[in-house]
C-alpha cells in the first residue's frame, strides 16, 4: 500500500513479484476494490497493480482536471515503483485512461482491455450537467441512483449487499474530486486517433450496458486496427462486478495470447479460442479522417488560431452544444453573420482571453445582464455560471448585489428567471 502525493496515485500490488505486471483500473465512483473478485485467479500469471481514482476509496483529494493529467499521474507512479511496462486494463474512465497510454506511451503498454469504455463518453454537456449537480447537491443523488447505471435491475435485487457497496462507495468520494473527473470526461474525444492505437486490445462490453453499451464497444473495435470485440450477457456497466468469472476468463485469455514483448514491434492477433461470452470478429475500418486533420492544423499554420474556431470550441464549453447547436441552426441570410460576429468578437476574442477565468467573467456577465434587464439572455448565462463552477449560492450573493446598484425590480425580475433556471440545473434526473 502507499501514501501518496499529488501527483501519484493510492496502490497496491498482489501476487508473485517476479511476474509480469498487470494494471487494473477503475471505474468514476468505484474504488479499486470493484476488482477483488478477479484477484485469485489473474495473480497466478501476473503481478496485478490496482489504483484509486483522487479522491476515490480514501485517496488523497487531489483533482486531476484532465484524462492526460490521469494518465502521467499513473506512470508517475508507475515510474516510482520501478514499473515500466505492464498489461492494462481499465473500466469506464480507467478505459479513457489505458486508451491515452495506448496513444501517448504506447512503448509502456504490453497489450490493452478497454472494459465499458468508449471514444467519446457520451456528450460534454450531459457530463458539466452532472457536474453542476453534484456542486449543488452533493454526491448523494449521484450515488443513491448508481446501481440502476451499473447493474441489470435483476442483478441489483438479487445483491442488496453488493448494491449498498456500490452506493456508499459514491457516497465516500470526494465530491471536487468527483467534479474534475467529470469535466476530464466531458473533454475526452479520439474517435479522431482510434487507427493509432497499435495494440492488440481486447473491447469488452455488457449486453445490457445502457451507460456505455454495444454501440460504443463496436466503434472502438471499427477504429482500432488489432481489437476485437466480446460482449457478456447479463451484465450491465460493471460487468466485472456482476460477472465476474466471465470477465476473468476473457481477460486471461487476452493478456495470455496478446503481449507484445518489450523488443518486439509488430502485432499479435488473439486467438479466436472459444469463451463463454460472445466474440464477434472486428467490424471494417473507420473512413479515413485526413481532411479532419488537415483543417485542424491549417489556422496554426498561419501563426495564430482563427479567433472563429477558438470562439466556437469556447462557446460550446460554456453554453453548451444544445444551445449553441440551435442558435446556429435558426441562424439565416439575415442573421447569420451576427452568429458569425458573436462567435468571432465576444467568444473568441473577449471570452478567450486568460486576464480573467470563466467563473469571474460570468460574475461579470450576469451583473450586466440584471443591470440591462436582458432576461432571456440571464436565462442560459446563469446556466453557463453554473457550468463554471458557480454554487447557487454564489449566484444568490450575484444578484443580492446588483440589487444594490442596479435597483430592486430588476434583480426581483432576475430572481425569478435564475431562480426557475437553478432549479431544472440542480434537480436530479430519476
Amino acid at each position: 500500500m502507499s501514501e501518496t502525493r499529488t501527483q501519484t496515485l493510492q496502490y497496491r500490488f498482489d501476487g508473485p513479484e517476479d511476474a509480469p505486471v498487470l494494471i487494473l483500473g477503475p471505474s468514476l465512483g468505484t474504488t479499486w476494490h470493484m476488482w477483488d473478485r478477479q484477484i485469485p485467479e489473474l495473480t497466478r500469471q501476473w503481478r496485478v497493480f490496482r489504483y484509486d481514482l483522487p479522491g476515490h476509496g480514501g485517496a488523497p483529494a487531489h483533482p486531476a482536471g484532465s484524462v492526460a493529467e490521469f494518465a502521467d499521474r499513473l506512470l508517475a507512479t508507475l515510474d516510482e515503483v520501478g514499473v515500466q511496462r505492464f498489461g492494462y486494463a481499465g473500466c469506464s474512465l480507467a478505459g479513457a485512461i489505458g486508451a491515452e497510454l495506448a496513444l501517448r506511451h504506447p512503448h509502456r503498454v504490453a497489450s490493452l482491455a478497454l472494459i465499458a469504455a468508449s471514444p467519446r463518453f457520451g456528450t460534454a454537456d450531459e457530463f458539466r450537467q452532472r457536474g453542476v449537480i453534484v456542486r449543488s447537491n452533493g454526491l448523494d443523488p449521484i450515488a443513491r441512483t448508481s446501481p440502476e447505471r451499473w447493474f441489470t435491475p435483476g442483478f441489483a435485487t438479487a445483491q442488496p449487499a453488493i448494491t449498498d457497496w456500490a452506493v456508499q462507495m459514491v457516497r465516500t468520494t470526494d465530491p471536487g474530486c468527483y467534479i474534475a473527473a467529470c469535466e476530464a470526461l466531458a473533454a475526452f474525444d479520439i474517435r479522431a486517433e482510434l487507427g493509432a492505437i497499435g495494440l492488440p486490445t481486447l473491447v469488452l462490453v455488457g449486453s445490457e450496458d445502457q451507460v456505455t453499451g454495444p454501440a460504443e464497444a463496436r466503434t472502438l473495435v471499427a477504429g482500432i486496427p488489432d481489437a476485437r470485440l466480446a460482449v457478456v450477457p447479463g451484465a450491465s456497466h460493471l460487468a466485472p462486478v456482476e460477472q465476474p468469472a466471465a470477465v476473468t476468463d476473457l481477460l486471461v485469455r487476452h493478456f495470455s495470447s496478446a503481449w507484445i514483448p518489450a523488443y518486439e514491434t509488430g502485432q499479435h492477433a488473439i486467438q479466436a479460442a472459444p469463451v463463454k461470452p460472445v466474440l464477434a470478429p472486428p467490424p471494417p475500418p473507420l473512413a479515413p479522417r485526413a481532411e479532419i486533420s488537415a483543417a485542424v492544423l491549417q489556422p496554426e499554420a498561419a501563426g495564430r488560431p482563427d479567433p472563429h474556431d477558438v470562439g466556437l470550441k469556447v462557446r460550446r464549453e460554456v453554453l453548451g452544444d444544445a444551445h449553441v447547436d440551435q442558435a446556429l441552426a435558426t441562424a439565416d441570410e439575415f442573421s447569420g453573420d451576427f452568429q458569425q460576429f458573436i462567435t468571432r468578437y465576444a467568444w473568441g476574442e473577449i471570452w478567450a482571453r486568460p486576464g480573467l477565468d470563466r467563473r469571474m467573467r460570468s460574475c461579470v456577465t450576469l451583473t450586466a445582464l440584471v443591470a440591462g434587464g436582458h432576461l432571456d439572455e440571464l436565462a442560459f448565462h446563469t446556466r453557463a455560471a453554473l457550468r463554471n463552477g458557480l454554487t447557487p449560492a454564489e449566484i444568490k450573493e450575484i444578484l443580492l448585489q446588483a440589487a444594490v446598484y442596479c435597483g430592486v425590480p430588476a434583480a426581483n425580475a432576475a430572481f425569478k428567471v435564475a431562480q426557475q433556471v437553478i432549479r431544472e440545473e440542480t434537480t436530479p434526473q430519476e
